[in-house]
C-alpha cells in the first residue's frame, strides 16, 4: 500500500460514525452512544546511495467508550461511560499509597522511641 493510499484509509475510518453509534429508540427514550477515537498516520520514503527507493508507513486507532445522549420528552442528558478498569487502578494506588505510607510513618516512629 502506497503512503498516500494509507493516509486515504486512514481518514476515511476516522468518521463521525465512529464516534457516535447509531440511535435506538423504545418506549419513547432515545439513546445515542458515543466514544472517543484517536488515531495517528506517520510515513516516510528514501533512497539510498544504490539508487534503491523504498517507502513505508503506519496507522493506529484507538477508540473507547465515552457515554450516551439520552433523549426523553425532548430533553438531553449525558450518562458518562465508566472505565472499570480506571477505577480498579485508582484503588489500587490508594491502597499501596496507603500502605507504603503507613510503614514509613512506623520506621520513622521506631527510630524517634529508640
Amino acid at each position: 500500500m502506497k503512503f498516500d493510499e494509507m493516509i486515504a484509509a486512514a481518514k476515511d475510518s476516522m468518521t463521525v460514525s465512529r464516534v457516535f453509534g447509531d440511535p435506538y429508540e423504545k418506549d419513547g427514550l432515545t439513546v445515542i452512544p458515543a466514544v472517543r477515537v484517536m488515531g495517528g498516520a506517520g510515513g516516510g520514503a528514501g533512497q539510498d546511495d544504490g539508487g534503491q527507493q523504498g517507502e513505508g508507513g503506519g496507522f493506529g486507532m484507538n477508540a473507547s467508550p465515552a457515554g450516551v445522549y439520552v433523549i426523553r420528552n425532548g430533553a438531553v442528558q449525558w450518562q458518562p461511560a465508566v472505565d472499570a478498569n480506571r477505577v480498579v487502578v485508582a484503588v489500587a494506588v490508594v491502597l499501596v499509597s496507603a500502605l507504603l505510607s503507613r510503614a514509613l510513618i512506623a520506621r520513622a516512629r521506631s527510630r524517634i522511641t529508640s
